[in-house]
């Protein structure tokens, strides 16, 4: 079938006629789990009932006078052989098997098998004078199989001499399953049809509920919602062509103050109303709109037909994603400055063994090692894992720059700082990195040093470099400020910005000929303030 009139028949398939096929797909696989249920509870009784007839025919051939006198002699006898056979054919079994104390058949339907051991490993239950139903495989093949115990003398509760087995092979019980299977052929086809007037009934039932909506109108409303779940990571609301907001997110309703739709855009947000109002939506990525008082970044995503999908987030949340961003680049760089250090280390005592200098290069290693436990004899107090391994990277960033870096003595951080360990890292980077950039490339000193008193915490970053420029004094904090081009200045913003949210202070100012950033902390809620 072309590809083309396939597409045709499917788009003419109307939601009625499509849930009536997949009701009946559920029917007919709910008819056939009930088939493969039926199946199995017939089996189960026609064995059960098989066992039943077995037992009872057991019964009656272990009373017959020549079975218990054979049973009592133990050796194989034609005449009971015959006699037993004559006996299953009337009783419509596959085989009565008689057989002494030892087991040894006396009787069997195929005379060759007369005298050898009797087959299935079932015979304990009526040598212990108890009779049994089992299935177990014989000579004949797997059967079900009645067993009674043989009494001498045909006294019961007296000697067991012997035992009488009846059995019915399983394609005798299949044959019983099949028989009753086709005898409820008639329900399972009742049912079917009933099935299916029942499935058209409900799918025009259930087109009316749904206002007659075809499955196109029903996709178009679809598209709009994953259009709205492809533009979520904050607010996000549709509008069509009307102006009217159809949907919103959570996230959307509790930005516009608990508004949600349906409602006009003009009265859930009167300036992105203006902005889309007159002229056909077009794709826009980080509008710069304001929301109940508050700078947001507005994504536009045009719908077919009309209307449009919006996504917006504070913008202040947009920037702290920029700067760990930022922070990211940082980290790598500070990965390759170590990587770079650490190369020319080897190098340098590559070098040295190969002249044959050993002494020399022993020398420069136990420097090494001697400079960096100094270091970290420095950082021993500070408890916040991250703000160390940072400190650590900034140290051998500032070797590669020829800068002298170092940690004032005495510096120390408790352990309860660590939940603020996102800021005080963005804040000690950003205060690095830029004292770094200030010595512009000449030999200086940067000293970090961090403590804290009842009050809160405090850290220092002092650099020897020329300070910040008198124009910028005024609006060194606000975003997008810096001498250093396009592109940059949202670092010291973002850490004012976070610091301010937990109450602490950012400042700058110059002591003795030097630059220093400051950084004041009260100590987090729900921590007694004490003596460090």
């Amino acid at each position: 079938m072309p590809r083309s009139l396939w597409s045709t028949l499917a788009r003419r398939s109307t939601l009625q006629g499509r849930l009536v096929r997949l009701h009946l797909l559920v029917l007919c696989g709910l008819t056939a789990l009930l088939v493969v249920i039926q199946t199995a509870q017939l089996y189960s009784a026609a064995r059960e009932r098989l066992g039943e007839r077995a037992l009872t025919a057991s019964r009656l051939v272990a009373r017959l006078p020549l079975v218990v006198q054979g049973a009592a002699a133990g050796t194989p006898n034609a005449a009971l052989n015959n006699q037993i056979n004559v006996l299953r054919d009337e009783a419509g079994a596959d085989f009565i098997v008689v057989g002494n104390r030892a087991g040894l058949r006396l009787a069997h339907p195929l005379p060759e098998r007369l005298g050898q051991p009797m087959e299935g490993g079932d015979n304990a239950e009526p040598f212990a004078g108890r009779e049994v139903v089992s299935v177990a495989r014989g000579s004949l093949g797997l059967s079900v199989r009645g067993k009674v115990p043989v009494w001498r003398g045909g006294v019961p509760r007296s000697e067991v001499v012997g035992v009488v087995s009846t059995g019915y092979l399983l394609p005798q019980v299949w044959y019983l399953v099949g028989h009753a299977l086709v005898s409820l052929l008639p329900w399972f086809v009742l049912a079917l049809a009933l099935g299916t007037v029942g499935a058209v009934w409900a799918a025009r039932r259930l087109r009316t509920e749904i206002l007659n909506l075809e499955p196109e109108q029903i996709a178009a409303l679809a598209q709009q919602q994953r259009a709205v779940l492809a533009a979520l990571r904050e607010g996000v609301l549709a509008a069509d062509g009307r102006g009217q907001v159809t949907l919103t997110s959570e996230r959307a309703a509790v930005l516009l103050g608990g508004q949600a739709a349906p409602a006009p855009l003009a009265a859930l947000w009167p300036e992105l109303a203006q902005v889309t109002a007159g002229r056909p939506t077009e794709r826009a990525q980080n509008l710069e709109l304001t929301l109940r008082g508050q700078p947001v970044l507005v994504n536009l995503e045009p719908l077919e037909g009309g209307g449009f999908v919006a996504g917006f987030r504070d913008r202040a949340e947009a920037l702290a994603l920029a700067e760990e961003l930022t922070h990211a680049r940082g980290f790598v760089d500070v990965l390759r400055a170590q990587t770079h250090e650490y190369q020319n280390r080897l190098h340098v005592l590559s070098g040295l063994l190969q002249l044959g200098r050993g002494e020399e290069a022993l020398r420069v290693l136990n420097a090494e090692i001697h400079a960096d436990a100094q270091f970290r004899q420095l950082l021993r107090d500070v408890q916040v894992p991250r703000l160390v391994a940072l400190l650590a990277g900034k140290r051998e960033r500032a070797q590669e720059l020829g800068i002298d870096f170092a940690v004032a003595e005495g510096s120390a951080l408790s352990a309860v700082w660590e939940r603020h360990a996102d800021t005080l890292v963005s804040a000690v980077g950003n205060f690095t990195e830029n004292a770094f950039e200030a010595l512009g490339g000449q030999p200086g000193q940067v000293t970090v040093l961090i403590g804290e008193d009842p009050d809160g915490m405090q850290l220092e970053v002092e650099d020897s470099g020329p300070g910040v420029a008198p124009a910028l004094m005024g609006t060194l904090y606000a975003q997008g400020v810096s001498s250093k081009g396009e592109g940059r200045g949202y670092g010291l913003h973002g850490v004012m910005t976070r610091v301010a949210a937990l109450g602490g202070v950012v400042r700058h100012t110059r002591r003795g000929g030097r630059t220093v950033f400051q950084l004041s902390l009260p100590f987090p809620a729900g921590r007694l303030r004490g003596p460090a």
